[in-house]
């Protein structure tokens, strides 16, 4: 109480109100009618004192917050703020946030397709914005006092990663950086990292969510808390760990494993009856009327699958579940028209626009990658205004867009990677569950997992206490870059801004970790070498002798795979049309026709990323129909042993690989024609250890040795392997050290040394095609500049120009390129086989540089599976015809188009303007900038 204090001390208490009223923070505090965290107090006072601040802190925590108060310095100031983020879809929010606030005359917009007010104080824009800005000293940087980094942990994603590390290094030292991160486990490292780079920079870390958050699992009709607290206390729900121990017993097993071999009771085997009962998996609308009864919508369930998405809306209709009244009905469809009232009528049918009002008036909603940008935003603003109840969802939407519900519930631990089924990580779960409990509005959130069979509650109890993620650099020179460094700061300085990043500073810091392993390991191998120590002799010299039999022994099998290989090789390239053979191995192992046998096929356009470049041709790929009626091109695998044809038939000019009757007929007349043959044996080959004279040597001396004698030989022997292994670890431990050292910057030497063979550089100077070079930004930069170089798009009409550009963004979902893409006629058709062309001529110059597609630099072969739809639409045919022939989700088309016409820009900007390809790259916009994509907002 104020009476309390003394006379000084209420003087003392006096002075400190007045110097907190007269900071920037305290007008800023009273904007909000809820008073700020703790974290959020300290780092903006950070901020005002004139440091750099790293914000990581949970997701809707209110990081935001600290980013508003720059923005309400600048503004104070009479300077710039810079607001990036990594999505359109994430910029569009935030400028509608901040034009409520400040008023759309002192907010602008820069997002690639959007600008608006581009030269006002406060702009947001996408962080790629900000890079090419700073690359071409744009006259806006003048008077910039902030940059806020939104999710800045982006800095990870490998591959749009390196944007932000090149923004942080490029920024004028004047620029104070807020940097908004999730949750990482090393704040303290990048905020060290920020330090050397930019200077002072204070880290405040929170690990406190504003709104709880409790983990449960649905299984049955019941939900389970999934911790138990007792005290200070916290376990993992006996209930659950006692189900899965019975479900992962086996069913009728007639002895009890606990229970030390005595025959189970019939009571026993009852209790264990309902418990089974009591675990299945319940259904997606019995999952979702269980939280609505629950008190717990809005609820986004995460699918890892954009087809699960979509059948789960479905499956919800079909049982009749309803979550809106008639009322909110009404507003659904009100919002929904007005929202859409530009897409010709024509279009909705095709995209599926009534099944989804049907689906948002009665609550219930899909939100994936796949969808028309315009509906994946009604259903965002839908459900914050609560009138779309039930979301399902892939993981993308966890990444930004401020979209948080009561619940959220994972089907399942497991997701496809790319590569391979795996189980998602912890930070993956945190960031998932993080949208659970809306600030302001719920006093909880609910993290709900449904039972899986063979679940363990025991892992997923680690994912959810492990709330946190390593921050990882996927920095990397690009040629882009190289040019515009060079340009700016010659090439010695280059290559030192380079050591800079946060890369380096990773990669030289693990190497403290590496030494001191390699310290331990050098103890071990003293201990290792003592007990393996024999009376009778050197027992390093026998082991040496013993492992180099093995590796003889291990060589001559290689070399007799590698030699089947050949024979199998050469019997496929002399495969006609028309052969009949068995394909030994494999998933289509079997009788098979030969289509097309393939020859030369090994890196053609169906080539996909992944593909190693180091690795041997793959040889002969022929196209074959199975029995089965599938035509599919095959590999050299798919072959270990030389094929030869068992008949022939005839392949009419009439079949058509695409047509299923065209497949049946012509399969059953295979069955037919080759009915009477039986697979081939193969007989079993001599080794070729039988005739080899250094393996005759070697086992000569080995038995000579006095070690062979001993009759603790093997004991030792075993101590020598381990001795072997730890020596061989060691070594690939110095020689990380050693690779670790100027690991970008002798990368940056090898792109230097390539762009200077192919004259964009020569010392500190940028060549003409150099400049051209550093304007074009994109995964294909270097392939995009060599065909304006070497005049490919040259005189293309614009339709066939969109189509020669989509190879250079498009990359297709499925790897399966049996059957080739369809492709433009004329001139466009010329194009595209010689973007592959200089493309594999890029290829082979890279791998001369040791340039690896390990490092991420090299440019991954051209995707022509888009270059017809884009193509077709370029040329004015309507939405109906260009998806049905893409075969592809009106999302993923506006998608792709939107990235074609970004490229199509930067055409228009970078090529001479001596030539066709400015001028038709405009009309080519023009032409696609229409209809579906014209008015998708978010790209």
């Amino acid at each position: 109480m104020t009476e309390d204090l003394s006379p000084a001390e209420r003087y003392s208490a006096a002075r400190r109100r007045a110097a907190d009223q007269a900071t920037a923070l305290a007008p800023f505090r009273d904007m909000y009618d809820f008073d700020l965290d703790p974290f959020q107090i300290e780092s903006c006072q950070a901020l005002e004192a004139g440091k750099g601040v790293l914000v990581a802190a949970p997701t809707g925590s209110g990081k935001t917050i600290v980013g508003e108060f720059a923005v309400h310095l600048a503004l104070t100031q009479g300077r710039k703020c810079f607001y990036t983020t990594p999505i359109k879809a994430l910029s569009n929010q935030k400028y509608g946030d901040l034009v409520k606030r400040y008023g759309a005359s002192k907010v602008g917009l820069l997002t690639g397709d959007n600008s608006v007010n581009s030269e006002a104080p406060v702009v947001v824009m996408t962080t790629e914005v900000l890079r090419n800005m700073l690359y071409a000293g744009s006259k806006s940087l003048l008077g910039l006092g902030y940059v806020v980094m939104d999710e800045v942990h982006y800095l990870s994603d490998r591959f749009r990663g390196a944007v932000w590390e090149e923004v942080i290094i490029h920024l004028p030292e004047s620029v104070a950086l807020v940097s908004l991160s999730a949750t990482v486990s090393n704040a303290e490292e990048f905020g060290d990292w920020l330090d050397t780079v930019r200077g002072d920079t204070e880290v405040v870390v929170s690990e406190h969510r504003p709104v709880p958050l409790w983990q449960h699992v649905l299984a049955g009709r019941r939900m389970y808390d999934l911790f138990e607290e007792s005290g200070e206390k916290r376990e993992v729900n006996p209930d659950l760990v006692r189900m899965a121990r019975i479900e992962n017993s086996r069913p009728g097993n007639p002895r009890d494993r606990r229970g030390g071999g005595r025959p189970k009771r019939e009571a026993d085997r009852e209790r264990e009856r309902r418990q089974r009962a009591r675990t299945w998996t319940p259904s997606r609308p019995e999952v979702i009327d269980r939280l609505d009864s629950e008190g717990l919508l809005p609820a986004i369930t995460f699918i890892f699958s954009r087809a699960g998405c979509e059948a789960a809306v479905q499956q919800c209709l079909y049982s009749g579940l309803r979550l809106n009244d008639a009322p909110a009905r009404a507003r659904v469809r009100e919002i929904v028209e007005e929202r859409t009232a530009d897409i010709p009528d024509q279009d909705l049918h095709v995209l599926g626009y009534f099944e989804w009002l049907e689906g948002l008036e009665r609550g219930i909603a899909a939100h994936h990658a796949g969808m028309l940008p315009t509906f994946k935003e009604v259903v965002e603003e839908l459900f914050v205004r609560g009138l779309v109840k039930a979301v399902f969802a892939t993981e993308t939407l966890a990444l930004g867009i401020n979209m948080p519900a009561r619940s959220v519930v994972l089907e399942k631990l497991v997701k496809w990677n790319g590569e391979q089924h795996a189980d998602i990580t912890p930070g993956e779960f945190t960031q998932l569950t993080g949208r659970a409990g809306r600030r302001g509005i719920d006093i909880e959130g609910h993290a709900v997992v449904l039972w899986q069979r063979g679940m363990d509650p025991g892992a997923l109890a680690g994912l959810a206490g492990a709330r946190t993620y390593p921050l990882r650099s996927s920095f990397k020179p690009s040629y882009n870059m190289a040019v515009n460094l060079v340009a700016q700061f010659g090439r010695h300085r280059s290559r030192e801004l380079l050591e800079t990043s946060f890369a380096q500073f990773q990669a030289d810091r693990s190497v403290v970790g590496i030494s001191r392993q390699v310290q331990k390991n050098e103890e071990g191998l003293e201990g290792y070498r003592a007990s393996m120590t024999c009376h009778l002799g050197d027992f390093e010299e026998y082991a040496r002798l013993r492992r180099e039999l093995k590796d003889r022994e291990t060589e001559l099998a290689k070399q007799g795979a590698a030699q089947r290989r050949v024979q199998a090789a050469a019997a496929l390239e002399k495969l006609k049309p028309g052969d009949v053979i068995h394909v030994p191995t494999g998933k289509y192992a079997g009788l098979a026709l030969v289509l097309d046998p393939g020859v030369g096929s090994g890196r053609g356009p169906g080539h996909r990323r992944g593909y190693d470049r180091h690795s041997e041709p793959e040889g002969p790929r022929p196209l074959v129909l199975t029995a089965q009626r599938q035509v599919k091109r095959l590999a050299a695998m798919d072959f270990p042993v030389p094929v030869e044809p068992l008949d022939r038939m005839r392949v009419p000019k009439s079949f058509n690989a695409r047509s299923p009757q065209s497949r049946r007929d012509l399969a059953s007349a295979l069955r037919t024609k080759a009915g009477h043959h039986v697979a081939p044996r193969h007989r079993k080959e001599r080794s070729e250890a039988a005739d080899d004279t250094e393996i005759t040597r070697l086992r000569a001396e080995i038995r000579r040795h006095p070690c062979h004698g001993c009759d603790e030989r093997e004991d030792h022997a075993r101590w020598a392997e381990r001795y072997q292994r730890l020596k061989r670890d060691t070594r690939q431990l110095e020689r990380r050290i050693e690779g670790r050292t100027n690991t970008i910057a002798r990368t940056f030497d090898r792109v230097y040394a390539l762009l200077s063979e192919l004259d964009y550089l020569s010392g500190d100077h940028v060549s003409e095609d150099g400049r051209v070079l550093g304007r074009l930004y994109g995964e294909l930069d270097l392939l995009a500049s060599e065909c304006l170089r070497d005049g490919v798009w040259e005189g293309l009409p614009p339709a066939e120009l969109a189509a020669c550009v989509s190879a250079l963004v498009y990359e297709s979902r499925s790897a399966d390129d049996a059957l080739p893409p369809k492709l433009p006629g004329g001139r466009a058709r010329t194009a595209l086989s010689e973007m592959v062309r200089i493309w594999g001529r890029l290829d082979a110059l890279e791998e001369d540089h040791r340039i690896t597609a390990a490092e991420g630099v090299g440019q991954r072969e051209p995707d022509l599976g888009f270059a017809w739809a884009a193509y077709r639409w370029a040329e004015g045919h309507g939405l109906d015809e260009v998806l049905r022939e893409a075969d592809m989700p009106a999302g993923d088309f506006v998608r792709w188009c939107k990235q074609v016409i970004d490229v199509l820009g930067q055409l228009a900007a970078a090529a001479p303007d001596v030539g066709t390809v400015p001028k038709n790259a405009r009309k080519a916009i023009d032409g696609m900038l229409r209809g579906v994509v014209a008015y998708s907002s978010v790209g």
